[in-house]
């Protein structure tokens, strides 16, 4: 009996090859397989006498086979299956190529259906190439309808998948509709098994907006609820009350060598007024790469340990932890506090009186941090991780005596595991945690996917910094860019190269760091101290070359966007992007922050691969931004969600099949729902099929 737990492999003709093929997709049982939504839909669904759709030149003709044949194609080396067909009102052409089993298949007198376009050719007159076909018999599936269009491989065709989903159709008889029939009469949805139906293979347009409207819904609604049912569990923990320090902070904030920005000082204030309160703060500070985001994170931590609490920062890389470590050290260096650096290579205390560095032995480390004798600590996964070389015995973990606040910086490059882990390190309380992020996110994508954050945003750059000037080049202007680069070098200044692979690829133009390194260190400046960095690199390697780069003992470093993320290098000056047609936006705004970073002017060039077109005002729009976020929903109305965050930061964007999250309307119809379900019975004990659901779906990737 069939099952949505059906593995693939037990269909009607799908062998091994095809069940590869499936996996690709993510498709290994049944139920995915009916979850496996087309991407579009080509309209054949009138049904056309030949003389109308030779005018028209496309539809479906329901014709009848006069003649059938193969021939051999001497130039190409390819069976070319040849057949006149015709209905009462005409006759025409059809041509398919490498398909010599059709000969076979389709026998003259035979009636069938046929969906495609005409094509006119001056040797052959008017034909119609490759169309779909199928006996005028049964029902058509493929042609005579609204046909639908699926992601697919290059050795699966559209014509398996839809015999394969029609297989399976039977199942949506079965489903279980969890959403509540109050929801559905609210919202006019129409059921779930109708919606399933309909989108593999809709009766008409109306059904298929329809059947889209409810399954956007569910997807929306699910994540909505999801995220209040989180957002209700962070608020029924314990968390410290850490009590605003006025006339400290006021001190603090007069003795920085700069001026705060107003939304640096609004950021700062939200943070203070969730951590006075008695349950964990939840929030995602969000602010441009060099907006000033650590500054604002040392008044939150600042304000804990006065309240004689722990703090804890954790960051993506070691030179960043560093970094991080140094930046703190300095900011805090009035106080009597004790900051601890743990990474994979280093243990370190500063020395408040001679601003050195000593290495500290791991067992007394983790005494003063179980015993609260050290105020902050700053690290990377050895944070909460024994994969550190120093610290080898897997049964010993930090533990705080009373951890107030937790930071991630980068969360996105955190899984929820590790976050938690962190979260929960503290012997006392459930800590405050702050998330950090400089991937711009638009208000619609933080409002649904972070429903459970509160979100801080730092919209301005810091006083003094000069704009980025940013030009789209072409291949014609390389020579002149490397004349720019050598008086940018003979000023002290230091320079990046982003390229879209590591590896030579036979993708025509797409270019290599290796490649690149080759041609810029023998070739163009082999006088030059030139570095590469990419992510297959071991992290010894990483780090020392992005050490010696932040020391200026490298003036180019070639690298992929393993940069992204991570080195703070004032020297910095010039950012060449290789193939930036390539990236999203919003990488490419992200990239082009690591220079900027000082009050020299810094130069953006973007190579294009591609001149005009769709590509080419994407990069225009790069250069018109005023800020990030308005960048990033330009991305998201040109590209769509998965991109704004990168292919591999955007796992919580799996959920989502088919909706869309500049879908606003579904988006507030499915906030407004969920909310109304949770305050009519917050534990859905009235609710069973949809706490099942809620269960038995994947988990959001956020604090749980």
């Amino acid at each position: 009996m069939l099952t949505p737990q059906t593995p693939i492999i037990e269909l009607t003709r799908v062998g091994k090859s095809t069940s590869r093929q499936m996996e690709k997709l993510g498709i290994k049982t049944a139920g995915d397989l009916l979850a496996h939504y087309p991407f579009r839909y080509d309209d054949y669904s009138k049904i056309l006498p030949i003389s109308e759709f030779k005018t028209k030149k496309s539809g479906t003709i329901k014709v009848k086979i006069d003649l059938i044949a193969n021939r051999r194609s001497p130039r190409k080396k390819m069976i070319i299956t040849e057949a006149i067909v015709s209905d009462s009102s005409d006759s025409i052409k059809i041509t398919w190529f490498n398909q010599p089993y059709l000969a076979k298949n389709l026998k003259p007198g035979q009636k069938i259906y046929l969906a495609g376009k005409t094509d006119y050719d001056q040797q052959y007159g008017l034909q119609v190439l490759n169309p779909s076909y199928e006996s005028a018999e049964n029902t058509p599936i493929h042609t005579g309808r609204l046909v639908p269009v699926y992601p697919a491989t290059n050795r699966l065709s559209q014509k398996q998948i839809r015999f394969l989903i029609r297989q399976v159709l039977p199942l949506t008889q079965r489903v279980e509709d969890w959403l509540p029939r109050t929801i559905k009469s609210a919202y006019n949805l129409i059921s779930l098994s109708f919606a399933q139906e309909q989108i593999h293979f809709p009766q008409n347009v109306k059904w298929l907006e329809r059947a889209r409207q409810r399954l956007k819904f569910d997807e929306l609604f699910l994540l909505q609820i999801k995220n209040k049912i989180i957002r209700k569990k962070i608020q029924d923990l314990k968390a410290p009350i850490i009590a605003f320090h006025l006339q400290e902070t006021k001190n603090f904030i007069k003795n920085l060598p700069f001026k705060l920005t107003d939304s640096q000082r609004k950021s700062a204030w939200e943070i203070i007024k969730d951590m006075e309160k008695p349950s964990p703060m939840n929030r995602l500070l969000e602010g441009d790469v060099g907006s000033g985001k650590t500054i604002v994170a040392a008044i939150a931590i600042l304000n804990t340990l006065l309240n004689r609490s722990q703090a804890a920062y954790m960051a993506p890389t070691e030179i960043l932890a560093k970094q991080h470590f140094e930046t703190l050290n300095s900011l805090l260096k009035p106080y009597p506090y004790k900051i601890a650096l743990i990474t994979r290579e280093n243990i370190l205390i500063q020395n408040k009186k001679s601003g050195k560095n000593t290495k500290i032995k791991k067992n007394k480390i983790f005494q003063e941090i179980t015993h609260g004798k050290i105020n902050l600590v700053i690290g990377t996964h050895a944070l909460i991780s024994s994969s550190n070389k120093s610290l080898a015995n897997k049964r010993e973990k930090i533990k705080f005596k009373n951890l107030g606040l937790a930071i991630i910086d980068e969360q996105h490059r955190f899984g929820v595991n590790q976050r938690a882990a962190l979260a929960n390190q503290s012997s006392a309380y459930f800590p405050h945690l702050l998330s950090l992020t400089a991937t711009p996110i638009p208000r619609s994508v933080a409002l649904t996917l972070y429903g459970d954050i509160d979100l801080s945003v730092i919209s301005e750059m810091p006083l003094g910094r000069k704009k980025i000037l940013t030009k789209i080049i072409s291949t014609k202007q390389e020579k002149e860019i490397y004349r720019a680069i050598k008086e940018e070098v003979k000023k002290g200044r230091q320079i990046f190269v982003v390229c879209p692979l590591i590896d030579p690829s036979d993708k025509m133009g797409v270019k290599s760091v290796k490649e690149e390194y080759e041609k810029l260190s023998k070739e163009i400046f082999p006088e030059l101290k030139i570095g590469f960095l990419h992510g297959k690199m071991k992290a010894e390697q990483k780090e020392k070359t992005m050490e010696e780069f932040v020391q200026n003992k490298i003036n180019i470093l070639i690298s992929t966007t393993v940069v992204e993320v991570g080195i703070d290098v004032p020297n910095a000056s010039t950012m060449l992007i290789k193939g930036a047609e390539r990236f999203g936006l919003a990488q490419l705004y992200q990239l082009r922050g690591r220079i900027g970073r000082s009050q020299h002017q810094s130069y953006c060039f973007l190579f294009s691969e591609t001149a005009g077109g769709i590509s080419e005002q994407r990069l225009k729009t790069l250069l018109r931004a005023k800020n990030g976020l308005e960048l990033a929903e330009k991305d998201l109305e040109m590209r769509g969600p998965g991109q704004v965050f990168g292919v591999k930061q955007s796992g919580f964007l799996t959920d989502l099949k088919i909706a869309k999250l500049s879908d606003a309307e579904i988006v507030r119809q499915a906030r407004q729902a969920a909310q109304q379900i949770l305050d009519e019975d917050p534990e859905l004990k009235q609710y069973p099929l949809l706490k099942n659901k809620i269960d038995e779906s994947p988990q959001i990737t956020h604090l749980e």
